[in-house]
């Protein structure tokens, strides 16, 4: 890979380039936090140099803003939100994403940090499937269990991209061909993501994927939100609502037990705003197995179609995100595992609980879960889910 020295050298000097002949004059320029050439590609929409991957492959970022204020920087590499930069009540923009300004953090101190994740996203026990009496081994990631697609799942490749045409707002359609027996999943797929920004402040996640063979597929979306901004302590305090009745309990490895629980009387009632530090250190079994949320929440549905999921609310500065999806459950995880030993942005040091991930999903283990619904993509059908994530004040 390309040492970082060079990389700068590289980019300055196409910088000088780029001024040279006038394209800043057309809406580019350099990008000063970065060190990059940013050149307009579409309306509302810039891409950039981003580094390349230890095999030489070279990493785009696109940047994606609307007339509301709001950017929205995403990378080929996993397809990685970097960046998520909304106003506070005040007006006064700030990311709300954990993670890293550099390709460099994403390759080496990660915890899925912004990607997408996939084939399947969660965890399957012991990576065992079997899809019409044919027995699959996947590969084991996460202790005896198969986690977010594998050891090179879709948050670690690097996908095609290119700019769309969308009346919604600017958008970017990325593309990825998985082969038939990659981290031991039956078929050859086709996946796409799309990501469009709205001028309500909406982003919108689309995915799509076929495949050649029976397989199965859940996909979703893995940033770390701190609504307060990114560095700014930890999301205790924020205020979290779930459209759930009940949950999925877990085994000691994070396993679904086949339980499907009520929520009621539990900590895990967030069917009324919730403050998130009010009960997540008590003596629910669940939570000391946790050491904290991480669990599937079973969507309350009226019907198929999008449909409110979550709401966040960041009291301090006003910040809020509703979650809105086509999908059956969503994941609510704390981040208990961020343990202070990882640097981001400007030098943050991400503790625990410093930021917390709400990955709209199927069901964790739903291969081996008849009863949970069900995963599976045949040749001829398309697998289809969409995700919005609108942010706003109160």
């Amino acid at each position: 890979m390309v040492n970082e020295a060079s990389r700068r050298a590289r980019h300055t000097a196409l910088g000088v380039v780029v001024y040279a002949f006038g394209l800043a004059s057309i809406g580019g320029g350099f990008d000063v936090a970065s060190g990059r050439v940013a050149v307009p590609v579409a309306a509302n929409v810039k891409e950039t140099a981003f580094g390349s991957t230890p095999d030489g492959t070279a990493v785009r970022l696109f940047t994606l803003t609307n007339a509301a204020g709001m950017e929205v920087r995403a990378i080929t590499y996993g397809l990685i939100l970097v960046s998520i930069k909304v106003p506070d009540r005040q007006g006064r923009a700030a990311d709300v994403v954990v993670g890293h300004y550099d390709l460099e953090g994403y390759l080496t101190k990660t915890r899925y940090f912004g990607a997408v994740v996939g084939r399947y996203g969660n965890r399957i026990a012991g990576g065992r499937i079997e899809i019409d009496g044919h027995p699959y081994q996947l590969t084991l990631n996460n202790g005896p269990n198969h986690l977010h697609g594998g050891v090179k799942g879709f948050d670690k490749v690097v996908w095609e991209a290119s700019v769309a045409s969308d009346p919604r707002g600017p958008s970017i359609v990325f593309t990825h061909t998985s082969p038939d027996g990659h981290e031991g999943y039956p078929g050859t797929v086709a996946a796409r993501v799309v990501y469009t920004l709205t001028d309500r402040n909406e982003l919108i996640v689309e995915y799509s994927a076929t495949t050649d063979k029976p397989t199965v597929i859940n996909m979703t979306q893995h940033s770390y939100f701190n609504l307060r901004g990114d560095g700014s302590g930890d999301i205790m305090d924020h205020r979290l609502t779930l459209h759930a009745d009940r949950y999925t309990p877990v085994d000691a490895t994070q396993i679904p037990t086949g339980e499907i629980a009520s929520v009621e009387g539990t900590p895990f009632d967030f069917r009324r705003e919730t403050r998130i530090g009010e009960r997540i250190d008590g003596d629910h079994p669940q939570l000391k197995m946790s050491a904290g949320y991480d669990h599937n929440f079973v969507l309350t549905r009226a019907g198929a179609g999008l449909a409110p999921a979550a709401r966040l609310v960041d009291p301090t500065s006003g910040r809020t995100m509703e979650v809105a999806t086509t999908e059956p459950g969503i994941q609510f995880y704390s981040g208990n595992k961020l343990d202070g030993s990882m640097v981001g942005k400007d030098g943050h040091v991400y503790g625990a609980r410093t930021g917390l991930c709400l990955e709209t999903q199927h069901f964790p283990d739903s291969p081996n879960k008849p009863h949970f619904p069900s995963t599976v993509v045949r040749p001829g059908e398309e697998y289809r889910s969409t995700t919005v994530f609108t942010f706003g004040v109160e």
